[in-house]
């Protein structure tokens, strides 16, 4: 067995798009060049607006905070939901008090076929 880290001291801060208070920790990429990693946004921590350069499904698994689209309206999320953007899609994430959320980008990903939308 080997164990592996994926907490902020083994990521690299988010300096893009305005981005503060955010780092990733890269998990990993797939042959099929599906890629997981994992944000970790500090209080106060925003990873800011850009478009989604590939389907892209953010995991919220700690913490609380918000994420928006294109309408840049912002969304209340939890952990257990998670927010998914498309091909070009604008979209933000942050966090007041802080959130830990697990990414998963890559051409192909259609969680609808397999999870439950949330109910608004």
């Amino acid at each position: 067995m080997q164990i592996f880290r994926f907490d902020q001291q083994a990521g690299r801060e988010i300096d893009r798009y305005d981005s503060v208070n955010a780092v990733i920790a890269r998990i990993m990429r797939t042959p099929g060049s599906v890629q997981i990693g994992c944000i970790h946004l500090r209080a106060a921590g925003v990873v800011g607006y850009h478009p989604a350069v590939c389907p892209q499904l953010f995991l919220v698994v700690s913490g609380e905070g918000w994420v928006c689209g294109e309408d840049r309206k912002p969304m209340r999320v939890a952990p257990g939901q998670a927010a998914f953007w498309t091909t070009g899609e604008g979209h933000e994430s942050g966090s007041e008090t802080g959130m830990t959320a697990l990414v998963i980008e890559g051409e192909g990903l259609d969680p609808a076929s397999f999870m439950p939308l949330l109910e608004l």
